[in-house]
């Protein structure tokens, strides 16, 4: 299919929008933190790999190659003061409150959940854009050292320091907040 991709087959590309949207959308969320943005990143993640196309080794993984593309639009997108004061101010917690939905028959734990989530969605959004991806790659995701390294094009000991930082940090503000 890659290679029908890369020829400029539409609907080749729409397979793999379908397959791939709901994860490029779920990463944006965490590293952005505010739906809209997400989602408008994560399409124009796919419009450009689209305009790319040519570019794309048939013989590695389609997804890491759309990463990188989505993550630079989101660091990028990020380094807007604006949309920085929204992630720390507003929507920091949309991103977890997503992820950790579940069906409750008990109101009082389901609230109890949705605060802790939105406590360590709040900690989260104050992290480093570098420390807070690996967190969500790792703790959210479940992928393992080496696959985030591949992704990120770093080797596995950065990613081992940037999540062990994340972790240290994430431990001093949720304990500041108690």
């Amino acid at each position: 299919m890659s290679r029908r991709v890369q020829s400029g087959d539409a609907d080749a590309f729409g397979l793999l929008v379908e397959r791939h949207m709901r994860r490029a959308y779920a990463h944006a969320l965490g590293i952005v933190g505010s739906r809209e943005d997400a989602l408008d990143l994560s399409q124009e993640a796919f419009a450009r790999a689209y305009r790319a196309r040519r570019t794309f080794d048939p013989e590695r993984p389609f997804y890491g190659w759309l990463y990188q593309i989505l993550r630079r639009l989101c660091f990028n997108h990020l380094r807007n003061s604006r949309a920085r004061a929204r992630l720390l101010d507003g929507g920091a917690a949309d991103w977890l409150v997503e992820a950790g939905r579940t069906a409750t028959i008990d109101p009082a734990a389901a609230a109890l959940r949705a605060e802790a989530r939105r406590r360590v969605a709040g900690a989260v959004a104050r992290l480093p854009a570098h420390e807070r991806e690996v967190v969500v790659l790792k703790e959210f995701d479940g992928l393992k050292y080496r696959e985030i390294a591949d992704l990120l094009g770093v080797p596995q000991g950065t990613v081992m320091s940037r999540l062990y930082s994340a972790r240290k940090r994430l431990a001093a503000t949720l304990e500041n907040l108690r």
